[in-house]
């Protein structure tokens, strides 16, 4: 039997970059031997078929999302911190030109409705932000800095709902309105906590 000369990871972060693009419909499996470098029988040898690659590369973008939700363990104020970490939402957008959006918000725009593990897969990442964001602003209602009046739950929740807000509607706005729309979002989220 031939070992694999590839590494399982590395195709399937290839593959997410195709799926990032052009979505998982338009994505065609010539485009993802195109992709990836495999031939077709590489791939479904591996993945089985074009799903299953899917929600590999969903998996596989929490280690794009990883140093976003670390930030928020750091030791800075609570609300510097969010703002850091939505003001790295916005420089993400405004920086991609191909205006790629996150590839979470464009799974669950997709296909999370009609597809239970790709919503599973969309339910876990964003998930694992708002914990960190309810751990945060719960340190920071011990410490006064935010209001305790409301929950930390429903606080981290709509950080978590406005983000992917930012991300959606930075696809569709014109690059003339993109920057200050996502700016007035930030300073508006942030003066809600």
């Amino acid at each position: 039997m031939r070992k694999k000369e590839f590494e399982p990871d590395d195709i399937a972060d290839a593959a997410m970059n195709v799926f990032w693009q052009r979505g998982y419909a338009a994505t065609s499996v010539q485009d993802l031997v195109n992709g990836t470098g495999l031939s077709r029988s590489s791939l479904y040898s591996t993945f089985e078929n074009k799903q299953a690659l899917y929600q590999q590369a969903l998996r596989r973008y929490a280690t794009v999302t990883t140093a976003n939700v670390e930030l928020l363990a750091g030791d800075a104020p609570a609300k510097e911190l969010i703002r850091e970490l939505l003001l790295r939402i916005a420089s993400d957008e405004l920086q991609d030109p191909q205006r790629r959006g996150c590839l979470i918000a464009n799974a669950s725009l997709e296909l999370a409705g009609h597809d239970p593990a790709v919503a599973e897969l969309v339910t876990h990442n964003l998930q694992r932000l708002q914990k960190a964001l309810e751990k945060l602003i719960q340190r920071a209602q011990n410490t006064q800095e935010i209001s305790p009046d409301k929950s930390a739950r429903a606080l981290a929740r709509f950080v978590v709902n406005t983000i992917q807000g930012m991300r959606v509607s930075s696809k569709g706005s014109t690059a003339a309105q993109r920057k200050q729309c996502l700016h007035d979002v930030i300073e508006v989220t942030l003066s809600a906590l």
